[in-house]
């Protein structure tokens, strides 16, 4: 499998890595078991910072995707390609947004809604 990241692109670099290793499981170029590269190598080969390819590799084992094996290293889950389909991102946009619009219709301020979701965030009473 070959990594490429666009710097220059809109995409977080997290984010490209965490799709190209998806797309390349769903394609079947990477099968359950395979080992990846650590984070180091992976970092170093991308020319990328390490904490940027722990947050892919972070996101994807939350994911299911990839599984981390102690010393042993970084594997691809039994079953990645059932969980690739899964995008938490899209499914808390998808609520976030159905919770705002409800908000809206209620007669509740952008800003109120926005102050609420900040103390909330910092875990700071209301």
């Amino acid at each position: 499998m070959n990594i490429i990241v666009d710097i220059e692109g809109p995409d977080p670099l997290f984010a490209q890595l965490i799709q190209q290793i998806k797309d390349a499981v769903f394609s079947d170029q990477l099968k359950p078991g395979t080992a990846l590269p650590s984070i180091r190598q992976l970092a170093n080969d991308l020319d990328l910072n390490n904490k940027t390819v722990a947050k892919a590799y972070r996101l994807l084992e939350r994911d299911s995707v990839i599984q981390t094996k102690g010393y042993r290293g970084t594997f691809i889950h039994p079953d990645a390609k059932a969980n690739c389909s899964i995008n938490l991102n899209e499914w808390v946009t998808d609520k976030l947004s159905e919770t705002i619009n409800e908000f809206r219709n209620s007669g509740v301020t952008d800003s109120e809604i926005r102050i609420a979701f900040g103390n909330l965030m910092n875990k700071r009473n209301i």
